[in-house]
């Protein structure tokens, strides 16, 4: 299956030659992403990769990514965080339909992971939300790339930010 998902980078200081390190990603196999670098000390591919799995299609796209950019420190990988007008555009409603449906269901609805003038979800909870609710066609492989990219950028940020001490962080749940 062709798993379509986008990993962003930041470059060290020695990687400002981008045509140098666009060359060695397409040795390294990432000749299946395009590559943008808009940013100064950005980079971002976004890959359209076969693989038997949305796991594997990333793995393997990190391990490219690595062999080829040692230095470069993942930003995030996507589909993951995503706003109402995101949702709506994968799955084919208009914005006002998919916000409709949000507060119709507030009390099932996932819950953002920021909730302000412009609130962001992780993809994989609302498609999974929509999947499970029916009514809506759910594409199979933005489902499992949005999970896998969930997972990837939560084993970022855990790395990043290490607990110390792990008894002492309690989450209060309802």
């Amino acid at each position: 299956m062709e798993y379509i998902f986008t990993l962003k980078y930041q470059l060290a200081d020695h990687n400002s030659d981008l045509d140098a390190v666009v060359e060695r990603l397409g040795v390294a196999g990432c000749d299946d992403a395009l590559v943008g670098v808009g940013q100064p000390g950005r980079l971002a591919l976004e890959f359209s990769r076969e693989a038997d799995s949305a796991e594997e299609a990333v793995r393997t796209a990190l391990a490219d990514v690595k062999s080829a950019v040692p230095s470069a420190r993942l930003i995030e990988a996507s589909p993951d965080l995503v706003g109402l007008t995101d949702v709506a555009d994968i799955v084919g409603v208009s914005r006002q339909a998919m916000r409709k449906l949000m507060l119709a269901h507030r009390a099932t609805f996932p819950v953002p992971v920021h909730e302000g003038s412009a609130s962001i979800w992780h993809l994989a909870e609302v498609l999974d939300w929509l999947k499970a609710r029916g009514g809506h066609q759910i594409d199979v492989g933005v489902l499992e790339a949005a999970k896998v990219a969930l997972q990837v950028n939560i084993t970022k940020e855990a790395i990043r930010h290490p607990v110390r001490d792990h008894g002492s962080i309690e989450l209060l749940t309802a």
